[in-house]
């Protein structure tokens, strides 16, 4: 991790396109301005861990208890039986 020090209105330069620039200070409390291009994504911590905690729940199959699977399959092979049955 990089450390740096800056005051109020210096600015950090990050790959050519992106700027930071620190903008108030406030105790322990820092207002930054970021100028970056809009196919760069910036997040606060908290709400891009909430997007990766939502994506992966979203990408999780769900589950259905196995009685409740075994009876919805029971169900159907029950009612093709009786469908074949009436066709006889």
């Amino acid at each position: 991790m990089l450390i740096l020090t800056r005051k109020i209105n210096q600015k950090l330069i990050i790959n050519d396109n992106i700027e930071i620039t620190i903008l108030e200070v406030n105790g322990a409390t820092v207002k930054v301005g970021i100028d970056a291009p809009s196919e760069v994504h910036i997040y606060r911590e908290e709400i891009y861990k909430e997007i990766k905690n939502t994506n992966k729940q979203a990408q999780a199959p769900e589950v259905q208890d196995a009685d409740a699977i075994s009876k919805n399959v029971a169900n159907k092979s029950f009612d093709l039986v009786s469908k074949l049955k009436k066709k006889v």
